[in-house]
C-alpha cells in the first residue's frame, strides 16, 4: 500500500501539468465559442462557421495543404531515415538534422524570405544560368516548401525510431525466399515500421493544420487556412467566440486524425 502509494506521487506533476496546461486551455476555448464579440451567449458562432462558404473553404484549404505537407516530408523522410540508419556515424548525422529546429521558426521564414526574394539567391543563381528572375516568393510552392522544410525533422526522427526496432533477421529472411526488393519493403519493412510513421504523420499533419505565420510571410496572404482565421479573430476583430469556434474545430479535427494515425488493439491483445 505504502509502495503504490509514493508510485502514485510520481504522476502528481504531470497530472497537474496536462490539467493546466492542455484541459484547462481547451475547456477555456469551448467555453469562449459560445460567446459572441458583446460577450453574450449565443450558438451563432457555429451556426455562422458551418452555413459560411468562406469557413468551409478555409477548412478544405487546411486540410489539402496539411495533407501536401505531410505528403512531401513522407517521402523525403522515410528514405532519408532509411538511409541513416544504415550510415557510419548515424548519431552525429542525426544531430545535423535535428539542429533546425534549435532555430527560431521566425528567423527561418526570414531567412527564406532573402533565399526567394526577387534578389535572393535562387534568382541570383537562375540569372548567372540564363534563365531570368521568377516569382517564388508568396506562392504555393513557397509556403509548402518551407512548411515541408521546417517539418521535415518531426517526420524523420519517429520513422528512424521505428526503422531502429527492425528485425533485421526479417528483412534477411524475407531476402533469403527469394522475394524481391520491393516485395520486402511492402510486406517486411514497411508494416513493421508502420507505428514510426503514424507517429510522423501525427507529428507533421497536426501542426500543419493551424500554420498561420508562414502564411503570411512566405505565403503573403494568398494561402489562408484557418490558423489565419484564428489569428485574425483574436488580434484584429477581437472576436474572440468566433476565434475559439474555429480553435474547436480544430482541436475535433486533431482528435480524428489521432483516432485514426494512433495504434489499435486487436482481440488477443495484438497490435494493429
Amino acid at each position: 500500500m505504502k509502495k503504490s502509494t509514493q508510485n502514485m506521487a510520481f504522476y502528481v506533476p504531470y497530472i497537474l501539468w496536462i490539467a493546466l496546461f492542455v484541459i484547462a486551455p481547451m475547456l477555456l476555448i469551448v467555453y469562449q465559442s459560445f460567446f459572441n464579440i458583446e460577450g453574450q451567449f449565443t450558438l451563432s458562432n457555429y451556426a455562422t462557421y458551418f452555413q459560411s462558404g468562406t469557413y468551409i473553404m478555409m477548412t478544405i484549404n487546411s486540410v489539402w495543404y496539411a495533407f501536401l505537407i505531410t505528403a512531401l516530408t513522407l517521402l523525403i523522410s522515410y528514405p532519408a531515415a532509411y538511409l541513416l540508419h544504415y550510415a557510419k556515424h548515424k548519431e552525429l548525422w542525426l544531430l545535423l538534422i535535428i539542429l533546425p529546429t534549435w532555430i527560431n521558426l521566425l528567423l527561418k521564414a526570414y531567412a527564406f524570405i532573402g533565399i526567394f526574394s526577387q534578389d535572393g539567391g535562387v534568382n541570383t543563381f537562375l540569372r548567372m544560368m540564363g534563365l531570368g528572375t521568377h516569382q517564388f516568393l508568396f506562392t504555393d510552392f513557397s509556403f509548402i516548401f518551407v512548411a515541408s522544410y521546417i517539418e521535415i525533422p518531426f517526420m524523420i526522427l519517429p520513422i528512424f525510431n521505428g526503422i531502429e526496432e527492425l528485425n533485421e533477421g526479417l528483412v534477411n529472411a524475407s531476402r533469403d525466399l527469394g522475394a524481391k526488393w520491393w516485395q520486402t519493403f511492402t510486406r517486411v519493412i514497411l508494416p513493421l515500421t508502420m507505428s514510426g510513421v503514424k507517429a510522423g504523420v501525427q507529428a507533421v499533419f497536426i501542426p500543419s493544420l493551424s500554420l498561420f505565420m508562414l502564411t503570411r510571410l512566405i505565403g503573403g496572404n494568398r494561402v489562408i487556412t484557418l490558423g489565419t482565421a484564428i489569428e485574425e479573430h483574436f488580434l484584429t476583430t477581437m472576436n474572440w467566440g468566433m476565434g475559439s469556434t474555429i480553435g474547436v474545430v480544430l482541436i475535433v479535427a486533431m482528435v480524428v486524425i489521432m483516432f485514426l494515425t494512433g495504434e489499435r488493439k486487436k482481440k488477443g491483445g495484438r497490435q494493429a
